[in-house]
Formats: structure tokens, sequence, C-alpha cells
């Protein structure tokens, strides 16, 4: 009895007979237990790892974790040469001795498509249509531009390499390439050198067999495949081969990048000393027993986080790095949205400022995900999150154009030299526009972890306007690029919810990001949202939204099948058993273990038009088609046939991470004990950069309980508040500033706010 009871203290900690560990055994107990282990061959249990979630931004790099039930961050200054760098450096400074998960948001795939820096890739397809991904749909995006310049493709027209193949659209096969045409196209393609390939025929979704053949003859040149029937089984050849396109163009990038974090994350674990050493200690016998068996650190395993708002296991990202070209974004949605649902909000407009871009989302209820979308100006077919982004962030950089217009951004200083009061900067930015307005505290920036530096901003800026020649003083020339670049926040608010027949006054502005909420109360006054919530974490919370998300595979398939009255319930249930099948198979390889949820739906439309509506897969399907055809265009034809066109299927897996939903102790704990920071790590030099950065926060000279504020051309004394100190259910009046580790409000005058139950920040605008 002794000895199971020992074994169950030193797992639990307690006993329900024994109590506290010490009390139920005496000393003899004690050595008893040691001698006569009731486990002897065993060898000691491993901690569970730690899961860390990571968000690379343009500036900073952030990182959230669960330790010991609360909720941990740290930041880091990003390195955009080597985003990889700055995860290590963050991985090495968190206290913990044990294995690692990461959780990753990259943006890597999509720095890669905006800067045009990806690999040499060739396309393969069937002869005659090697220039759809040229001709695309020849829609203009500026009509009556005649000076507008088109987006080039990705692939030259010397690396297109048409075969003489065809596929019916029944998926009968027509022709079958030849074994001469074979050779003499891999011949073809392997003196044009190329780093990747991209393989997309006609109706391949109908038929993979010619696509299996080329792959097969191709596979003897050692570069990686990206293959249509594989990744997009859909039609509409232009945005299909514009999706293999992608994916074969950023697959070597990403699969490098991904090799070289997984190996300096193996290179951490290495220099980490064992301390896996199982010490028992008892002060009952001044004894300490020690099992001299060290469990050597796993190597961490690496997630990536999916554009759809699910993460995937490495390999399936490195495979398919065309899933996540918006991983980064798409976890700021899911954290705004479950920090919105804690609060009582269900219809939201997720506002993710950062250093380099401003993320925004629509979310009525359920997170919702777009079949087709566009990237840096090319389509893409995969599911994603309806994310607009557009180039403006704390780092975006102001200029005066040819006619002397004050214009902010896309240009960003981004963490390489970052703004002029991180300490290297000489261009200002929205940063210290915020700075010279005293919206920023100079001694509350991060936490304290840093000083921002007024004086250089003042004296830079300065100078910097004198070489534009222009008179501005420094409080008109903030105040203007505060006013330019909300001006581009608030257009692309408009787009997804004013364009979108949404009315802002029905919806919140969840504002996060670290400049989130500088800007989000203007915001919202302008466009008359009643209320703006600044979640518990707002400057990690894309981080958070990743911790907490679901493993998610998402499968499709077209089918355009004509039902005219009647849903075929029997041939449908057998395309989505088959599609749950793959999907059991690939978790399956991937390790994935627990219950898998599938979520059914088909795209539908009227026979003759040429775009679908997705709905949920039900007996009902034809009538909810209706009546959603109906809500959505204000009219619906009854009789009409309808064509089910693509089959889609998602699988997830509830992720075992603590979700924000659950975790029951930041609803009763104070919000200074759940909301503990490890500290900043000092911005990591570059090649090219001076290891200069921003000056240590002097310990002793906090900022003081005012200050004076810039607020629509007048200085207000505004009142400062660090929001550790705000009492939960109490209603206060701006104007103020709060300040906190992650990020920095704003409040106007006359407008209140409270700190809610679940920590939340709800700033009532109207």
């Amino acid at each position: 009895m002794q000895r199971i009871c020992f074994w169950v203290a030193q797992r639990f900690k307690r006993c329900d007979k024994c109590h506290p560990l010490t009390e139920g055994f005496s000393p003899g107990g004690i050595r008893q237990a040691f001698q006569q282990p009731a486990y002897p061959n065993s060898m000691p249990r491993r901690p569970q790892p730690l899961r860390v979630a990571i968000d690379t931004g343009g500036t900073f790099t952030d990182c959230v974790w669960v330790d010991h039930g609360q909720l941990r961050m740290l930041k880091v200054f990003s390195t955009p040469a080597d985003p990889s760098q700055s995860i290590l450096e963050a991985l090495s400074r968190i206290d913990h001795h044990g294995d690692f998960v990461i959780l990753h948001g990259t943006t890597v795939g999509t720095n890669t498509l905006l800067e045009r820096k990806g690999a040499r890739t060739a396309l393969i397809t069937t002869a005659g249509f090697e220039d759809a991904i040229e001709i695309g749909r020849q829609a203009r995006p500026k009509l009556y531009d005649f000076f507008f310049d088109r987006v080039e493709p990705l692939v030259p027209a010397n690396l297109r390499f048409g075969i003489e193949e065809r596929t019916a659209s029944d998926g009968e096969i027509l022709t079958a390439p030849s074994p001469a045409d074979l050779k003499s196209l891999v011949a073809q393609v392997a003196e044009k050198e190329p780093e990747s390939i991209a393989i997309s025929l006609l109706f391949s979704f109908a038929n993979q067999e010619n696509e299996l053949a080329m792959a097969d003859a191709l596979k003897t040149l050692s570069v990686p495949l990206s293959i249509s029937h594989q990744i997009l089984p859909e039609f509409r050849e232009y945005e299909r081969t514009s999706t293999i396109v992608i994916n074969a163009y950023l697959q070597p990038v990403m699969q490098r990048y991904l090799e070289n974090l997984e190996r300096r994350a193996e290179s951490l674990r290495l220099k980490r000393p064992a301390k896996y050493r199982v010490e028992r200690r008892f002060s009952a016998t001044k004894v300490a027993y020690k099992n001299i068996r060290a469990l050597a650190p796993a190597a961490p395993r690496i997630f990536v986080m999916q554009s759809s708002g699910g993460i995937t296991a490495l390999s399936s990202a490195a495979r398919e790095p065309v899933r996540t070209v918006l991983s980064g974004p798409a976890g700021g949605v899911v954290g705004a949205a479950a920090s919105a649902r804690r609060s009582g909000f269900k219809r939201i407009i997720a506002f993710d400022m950062g250093g380099t871009s401003t993320d925004v989302s629509l979310v009525e209820g359920a997170i919702t995900t777009a079949s087709h979308a566009e990237v840096a100006g090319l389509p893409i077919g995969v599911p994603m999150l309806d994310i607009h982004t557009v180039g403006a962030g704390g780092g975006s950089l102001a200029r005066f154009d040819a006619a002397g217009v004050l214009r902010v951004g896309p240009e960003s200083a981004g963490a390489d030299p970052g703004p002029i009061c991180y300490g290297r900067g000489t261009q200002p930015t929205v940063t210290d526009a915020n700075l010279l307005l005293g919206r920023l505290q100079p001694t509350r920036f991060l936490g304290g972890d840093f000083t921002l530096d007024l004086e250089r901003t003042r004296s830079i800026t300065r100078d910097w306007l004198n070489r534009q020649g222009n008179p501005l003083t420094l409080e008109k020339f903030a105040a203007g690029v505060v006013r330019v670049v909300n001006a581009t926040m608030e257009k692309a608010i408009r787009v997804v919810s004013i364009e979108r027949g949404r009315d802002p006054r029905d919806l919140a502005l969840v504002a996060f990001g670290g400049a989130g909420g500088l800007h989000a109360c203007a915001l919202a006054e302008a466009l008359s949202i009643p209320n703006v919530i600044i979640p518990a974490l707002p400057g990690a919370l894309s981080a958070l939204g990743i911790l907490v998300s679901d493993v998610v595979k998402d499968y499709s398939r077209t089918i355009l099948w004509s039902a005219a009255g009647k849903v075929p319930q029997a041939r449908l249930l057998q395309e989505f058993a088959a599609l749950k099948k793959q999907a059991a198979i690939d978790l399956q390889q991937e390790g994935w273990q627990g219950k898998v949820l599938y979520q059914s739906s088909v795209d539908l439309r009227y026979r003759g038009q040429g775009y679908e509506l997705n709905l949920p897969f039900t007996p009902n399907l034809l009538a909810d088609f209706e009546r959603e055809h109906r809500r959505r265009y204000g009219y619906s034809h009854t009789g009409r046939p309808v064509e089910l066109v693509t089959l889609r299927l998602r699988a997830s897996v509830r992720s075992d991470a603590v979700h924000v939903e659950k975790m029951d102790h930041m609803r009763k704990m104070n919000h200074v004990k759940q909301m503990n920071h490890v500290g900043t790590a000092a911005p990591v030099s570059l090649p090219r950069a001076k290891p200069r950065g921003p000056s240590r926060a002097k310990l002793g000279s906090p900022s003081p309980l005012k200050a004076s504020v810039l607020f629509d051309g007048k200085k207000l004394a505004t009142q400062i508040y660090s929001r550790d100190e705000l009492n939960s259910g109490k209603t206060y009046s701006g104007p103020a500033i709060i300040t906190e580790y992650s990020a920095t409000t704003v409040i106007p005058p006359n407008k209140r706010f409270h700190l809610d139950p679940v920590a939340n920040l709800i700033v009532t605008i109207r």
C-alpha cells in the first residue's frame, strides 16, 4: 500500500487517503519505498512538452504559452533577413528545460510573393494553354486607367511547357501523353534548370491519370513537384493553375526556411543541459534521493498555422506552402473571435495593426473561410480566412510626394532599422508620430523594458522636415501622419463591412496588434462603431490565436452534377465518404490523435450562373440554397435547375492546448497575475545593421500619472493608467492612456471605458 501511495503521490503530488506528499509516510516508509520501488525498471516520466505559439511580424516576434496555469508572453525584435533567428532568440529566453512544441505563424510565404523572391518555377500544362496564367480573366482592377500595369505571372513564357494530352470533362482520357513526348518534355525542362515544377492539366480533377504519368517522368529531375489534382482538384483552370504555380514558387523557399528553423531548434536543444533528473526530496529524512538517469530533451516538434485558421504539420506546410500565405493574420482572427465571445460580442470587425501592415476581417458568429482570394494580385483557390490587408502599420514610413502631399506607407521601417525612436531609424514613422503627440509614453513602452528616445525623434524629424523644405511644426506633422494612416485603415474597414452590406453600427471593433489600441477609438468614431474591445493580450493576440487553434485539413472536389428538384443523396454521401477516408489517412500519417470532426458543404448555383454559394450539406440542401440566394441577392428562381459544383470537407481535431474560452482562471484571477511577461529581448543585430538598440528604461523614473497629449489640435491633460491597475467593473472616462507590456491604448475625451470580468477592455464610443 505504501509503494502504491508513494507512486501516486509522486505523480499527482497528493493522495486521497494520505493527503500531502510528506504526511502519508514515515521515514521508514519512505526508505522502504526507495529500496523496493513499485516500478524498478521504469524510466523517470518525461515532463509534458511546453506548447509555445510564435507569430513573426514585421517588427516584433511574439511568443505566448501557458506556464503552470498562467498565460505568459514574450516579445523580441524580428530579424527579417532570417526570421528563425528571432524565434530561437525567444525560445532561448523561455525558462523551460523540457521539450518544446512550436506552433508557428509565419510571413515567409506572404513576403516571398510580395517581394517576388520565390523559386525559378517551370509550368507543365496542356498544349495550347501555356499562356492561361497570363491571359487570366481579363478583369481590370482599374477600369479606366490606361496606364495600369498588370501583374506579371510568376512563370515567364520561356518556362511554360505544353504537352499533347487531353482529358474530357467527364474524366475520359481522350489523349494520353506518348513516351516520346514525355522524354522530350523532360529534356526541355532539364535544360532550363528549374528549382520547382508545377503540373496543371485540363480536367485533372476528373481523372488524374495523365498528371501522374507526367509526375512520374519528371521525378528524375529531383526537384519539388506541385501537382494540381493533389492540391486543388477543382475546375476553373486559371485559378487552379495560378494556385499550383504559387505553391511551386514558394515550395523551395518555405522548405529551406522550415528546415533551417528545425535545425536551429535542434541546436538549441543540444545546447541546453539535461535537467530532467528526477529529484525526490523529503523534509522528514533530510536526504535527497536522485535518479541518476537523465532524460535528454527531445527534438522540438514544429507545426505551422494555415491561412484557413488551423494548424498543420511542418511536413504538410513544406509540401503545400500555398496554404500558409496568410498564416499570421489568420491567428489574429481566431484570437479576436475567441476574445470577443468571452465578452458577449459575436459580430465583430477584427482590426490587427502591427508594425508593417493592418489586417481587417469581418466575423459574424463562426469564423468562415473563402474558397478563392487574391494575394499580391494573384488568385489563390485554397480555403483562406477572409482577410483584407493594407500597408499601414506602426513602422509605416511618412513621405511627401512630388506634389508635396503627405503620404504614409506602404513602405515600412520594419525591425531593421525600425522607427527613429527605437534608436536606428532615420525616417519618421507612425510610431514616431504617436510618440511626438504624447500618445506613447517613453518609459512605459513594452512594460518599461525600453525607453523610447523622444529627443532623438524630435531632432531627426525636425531635420528631415527641413530637408523636405516643409514648414510644418512637429505636432502638426505628427497629427497629419496619424490622420493619413487612419484614412487608409478606415477605408480597409469599409471594404469588409459597408461594401458588403454590413452596418458598422451593428458591429464591435476588436483592436489588437502592437499599434491597434492607438488608433481604434478614432476609427470607431469615424465609422459610428459603438464599442471597441481591446483584448486581454492585444500585442500578442495573433500568437494566442495560434495557441488555441485546432488541427485542420481541407479537401475539395469538383463534380458538376445537375439536381433537378432532387439532391442525389446516396452519391453525395459516397463522395464525402471518400474524402473522409483520405482525411483519416492523412491525419493518421501525421500522428494526430483525438476525435476527428467533419464539416461537409457543397457549392451550388443555378444553371447558367458563373459563381456559387457554399452551404452546409443537409437533407434540405436545395431549399437552403434558394433561401440563401434570396437573402444574398434579393431573389430566387423556384423550379430552375440547380447545379452541385464542388464538394468541400473540413476535418479538424481539437487542439490539446488550453482554449481561451475554457480558461476559467482568467475570469477569477487578478489581471496582473495571468498577464505576466518575461521581458523583451534586445534587437538582434543583423549583418548590415549597427548593434545599437533602444536604451534601457531607467528604474526609479516612471512616467507621471498625467501627461499632455494632443487631441484634435488641442493639448489636454491626460490620465495615464497601467492596465494592471484598473479595477474590473469600474467605469473610467477619457482622455486617458492605458499602458501595458504588449500595447498602448488611447482613449479620446468624453469616452467611457471599463475592464470586464474576463479582462477585456471595453470602450464605449456611442
